[in-house]
């Protein structure tokens, strides 16, 4: 075994990533503190071939010294919308069609293990606020929530560890893994 090469990963430009189809789901960042926080979302959204972010309230935006040192470019490929305020930018994606589902624990959150989306229907996650999560009147506007299992002490992920967390899964239950093993 060993690493692959830069050029054996076979990394598209900037331009043939906006060009590709994309994975049916979006991130809204609900007030992000940290902005390498938000870069490492962009790294991640990159990864996994995501429609777009959007950066709500005083999630920082590109560009930006922090993001950059994080997203390592990512900011360039991906698609991104800022909104003053998350309800905006929930409503937006509502009015498109998207279920919009907060990475929250919450009285009615469901597993991510139980958590099934539908396939053929875009979806929006939330992340929220380092310190305070999905803001409440966002929560009100979601058609669900998701809630990461965990067994720690803790009981919460850094945000940009919950969003890797949560897309890897759920484009593994939308299928995204095998259609780009057969591409």
């Amino acid at each position: 075994m060993r690493k692959l090469t830069m050029a054996e990963l076979n990394r598209a430009t900037v331009a043939d990533f906006k060009s590709t189809p994309k994975s049916p789901v979006v991130l809204v960042l609900d007030n992000v503190r940290s902005l390498h926080n938000v870069g490492a979302v962009f790294r991640t959204a990159d990864a996994f071939a995501l429609e777009k972010i959007w950066l709500c309230g005083i999630t920082g935006r590109p560009p930006q010294r922090e993001i950059t040192k994080t997203a390592l470019g990512s900011e360039e490929s991906v698609s991104w919308e800022y909104a003053a305020t998350t309800v905006e930018a929930v409503m937006a994606l509502k009015q498109a069609g998207y279920t919009v589902a907060a990475v929250e624990q919450t009285t009615g959150s469901t597993s991510l293990v139980q958590f099934r989306p539908a396939l053929g229907q875009p979806l929006a996650l939330v992340l929220g606020n380092e310190v305070f999560g999905v803001d409440d009147e966002v929560l009100a506007l979601c058609d669900a929530a998701v809630e990461i299992p965990q067994f720690g002490t803790k009981h919460s992920l850094n945000v940009s560890v919950a969003a890797g967390v949560v897309l890897w899964d759920v484009l593994n239950k939308l299928g995204q893994f095998e259609q780009s093993r057969d591409e």
